[in-house]
């Protein structure tokens, strides 16, 4: 059975190792497997929750591409494309936002987090933002998401869309109820400065994160200058829990080698947190570096970008298309 996997990425600029290692490393691996027909979508439809600058979003959809491409997505074998060219991602959002009752919203912890405490001035995007993803999810009829921690409920709630839609009609299975792919031997990458922080694009500090343009200095910099505690190199696994920064900087070894933790807990036991942050160091060099200098050399052909989009919008606008116009007869339109 071919699987048909559909993710998306913000274009929200400075994609960084947490990206690369939470979902862009395992898209690339998904998308060589023979059985996978893989869909990518930069989804600048829920970029706009937050107010962007118009040019830099341009901007960094083109970047988004660059960052799938130099990672070793071949454009050629996926779909690759921004969410907005494809008006059925919208339409197919307000009439599934329709089935969706808003005590299933109002469960979503995400939103509960990003509107904080004054949750009058949120946004209606923000708030129907999960309606939308299952739109972009259900239009392609859609087998396996890949999906991280902080999207596993806008996943389950996609599939109660789906099961909703199809009872409301009378339908078997119409909309396909998508299951998660959950990487395996994943850590969640932690910020460099503060191991029980998530890393992120919009803390101050560019210390705290690996940029995926940043090029070998900064990356040796940046773990040479990464927190630690003062003890030497963890022994076991228990010690962990109480060592966040420790449990960081391995965890993101282990993801970035494909390693199993408690192996390279032996390997480095007791040894200086120097010694480790050379090899930390070098791993990451060879593994960001390539990836660096392809961005910047794919940035510099915007030409190039825009044709992989326009080819994308094509084939992934032939399939919605067919399943907006379904939807659509079943609605009564």
């Amino acid at each position: 059975m071919v699987k048909k996997i559909f993710s998306g990425v913000q274009p929200t600029g400075n994609l960084h190792l947490g990206n690369y290692l939470g979902a862009i490393k395992n898209f690339v691996e998904l998308s060589n497997d023979q059985t996978s027909e893989c869909v990518f979508c930069v989804v600048d439809l829920h970029a706009i929750t937050v107010r962007q600058d118009p040019k830099e979003l341009q901007n960094n959809i083109r970047e988004t591409v660059a960052t799938f491409v130099a990672s070793g997505i071949d454009p050629k074998k996926s779909i690759i494309f921004n969410q907005s060219r494809v008006s059925a991602h919208s339409e197919a959002a307000w009439i599934l936002g329709c089935s969706a009752p808003m005590g299933w919203l109002n469960r979503m912890t995400q939103f509960k987090e990003k509107a904080g405490k004054d949750k009058e001035k949120a946004s209606i995007g923000l708030y129907s933002y999960p309606v939308l993803m299952a739109a972009d999810i259900l239009l392609y009829d859609t087998t396996h998401v890949p999906v991280g921690d902080d999207q596993k409920q806008h996943l389950e709630l996609c599939r109660d869309i789906a099961q909703k839609f199809n009872n409301d009609y009378g339908l078997t299975d119409f909309l396909k109820v998508p299951e998660p792919l959950i990487q395996k031997q994943f850590s969640r990458i932690m910020s460099l400065k503060d191991g029980l922080k998530k890393m992120s694009k919009s803390e101050i500090s560019d210390l705290s994160r690996i940029n995926l343009t940043d090029d070998k200095s900064q990356i040796v910099n940046k773990i040479k200058k990464a927190k630690t505690d003062p003890l030497p190199m963890p022994s076991n696994f228990g010690e962990l829990e109480k060592r966040p920064e420790a449990r960081n900087l391995l965890g993101i070894y282990a993801s970035v080698t494909n390693s199993n933790l408690e192996d390279l807990i032996k390997e480095f036991s007791g040894k200086n947190f120097s010694q480790f942050k050379e090899s930390l160091s070098q791993v990451l060099v060879d593994k960001i570096s390539p990836i660096s200098l392809e961005i910047k050399k794919l940035l510099n052909d915007k030409k190039y970008l825009d044709e992989i989009l326009l080819d994308g919008y094509e084939k992934a606008n032939k399939i919605a298309s067919k399943k907006i116009e379904n939807i659509r007869e079943i609605v009564g339109f």
